[in-house]
């Protein structure tokens, strides 16, 4: 949530496992993100981990800045979440967190959050959407 009480959010360009015990993440943030002072700012985030049909979800949060970031929920189903935080209705998964450090690392800043809070959907048949050498791809099995 931004200052002003507004979901915000971004699609970001690296997120990854630290630890299981405790169950730590990390995600990279740019500096002239919108959602990035929201994040600087705050205590706690949210991944949401897109199907592979929510390409147009993730383009909308990769899009650099409208008037107020809330404007990318317009027309996406969110709820908030049991810290706080806005997590999307339809995503394949979703992790809330507590940012338990934060540090500089050239034009983005590495928040490492712990894991409060996860739910999957799904029976296993959905897809994950893949961002890999500027294209979106499909998982073939």
């Amino acid at each position: 949530m931004d200052a002003d009480g507004r979901p915000t959010g971004l699609t970001a360009s690296a997120f990854t496992s630290v630890s299981l015990n405790p169950p730590l993440i990390l995600v990279c943030v740019a500096h002239d993100a919108q959602s990035y002072r929201a994040l600087a700012d705050g205590t706690r985030f949210a991944v949401n981990i897109l199907a592979h049909d929510q390409e147009s979800i993730s383009t909308r949060f990769a899009t650099k800045p409208v008037a107020h970031a809330a404007e990318k929920f317009e027309g996406v189903g969110y709820r908030m979440g049991s810290l706080g935080v806005p997590v999307l209705k339809d995503s394949l998964a979703e992790l809330e967190c507590t940012i338990v450090h934060a540090y500089p690392a050239g034009d983005h800043t590495i928040f490492v959050g712990r894991v409060e809070a996860a739910d999957a959907r799904g029976d296993g048949g959905l897809h994950p959407l893949l961002y890999y050498r500027g294209k979106y791809r499909h998982v073939h099995h």
